[in-house]
């Protein structure tokens, strides 16, 4: 006998990102090593003897929730990006954040627990795929030997994607730090635009990373960013 139920899930973090936009957002986790996050634990989920032993550990798992993609419908069909929009699988063989929970799981390097800041304590990560101000259900620590599985079939997702080429105009970067002139960079190169706007070389994007609002053009030969202006 089916018998179905509801749980109540406690969300117990947000992490703060580099993304302020779902647009922009890389696909995965891990393709932006310098997009950051910070992960702020809620009041009644400060505890530090809650992650004695993960720093230990060099890299965990979220669980998340696609807090920018509820919808009270799910379909039993997404079109991956990867597939280049038009070919549809099932919603459990993607990644989709359209599902019917909205639940995300992302692997992500755990570069310090923060024990000194005013939120403590906090973890500070990188290669992030997280908006910014996501909720977090949970963390769990990756393990290698269980997690690895070099001989697992990917399905449609062969390999990682083909990096664009970036280029900039004469002063779109005049401002920026090196480490946010890399993220940036490296963001786009992973072309964040939807399959069906990949044809119009004149369409002008923007998204936000980092603090700043990034302008820029795509076509064939590449990525070109154009301006970049804080927020």
């Amino acid at each position: 006998m089916c018998i179905s139920h509801e749980y109540n899930m406690k969300i117990i973090a947000h992490v703060r990102t580099c993304y302020g936009e779902k647009f922009g957002v890389p696909r995965q986790a891990g393709l932006v090593d310098k997009a950051w996050g910070k992960l702020v634990f809620e009041p009644d989920f400060r505890n530090t003897d809650a992650l004695r032993g993960l720093d230990g550990f060099s890299h965990v798992w979220l669980v998340f929730v696609f807090h920018q993609a509820i919808r009270d419908e799910w379909k039993p069909t997404v079109r991956p990006p990867r597939l280049g929009g038009n070919d549809k699988v099932g919603v459990f063989a993607s990644r989709s954040p359209f599902r019917p929970n909205p639940i995300g799981l992302s692997c992500v390097k755990l570069e310090q627990i923060d024990y000194s800041c005013e939120e403590n304590p906090t973890l500070k990560l990188s290669g992030v795929d997280l908006v910014d101000d996501t909720p977090v259900l949970d963390i769990k620590p990756y393990i290698p030997y269980a997690d690895c599985l070099p001989d697992a079939k990917h399905g449609f997702a062969q390999g990682a994607p083909r990096l664009s080429k970036i280029t900039w105009a004469d002063d779109a970067s005049a401002e920026l730090l090196g480490s946010t002139r890399q993220l940036i960079a490296d963001t786009l190169a992973c072309d964040p635009r939807p399959a069906y706007q990949q044809d119009d070389p004149e369409r002008e994007y923007g998204c936000l990373i980092d603090g700043y609002n990034v302008r820029w053009l795509a076509n064939e030969r590449g990525i070109k960013i154009l301006s970049c202006s804080l927020v």
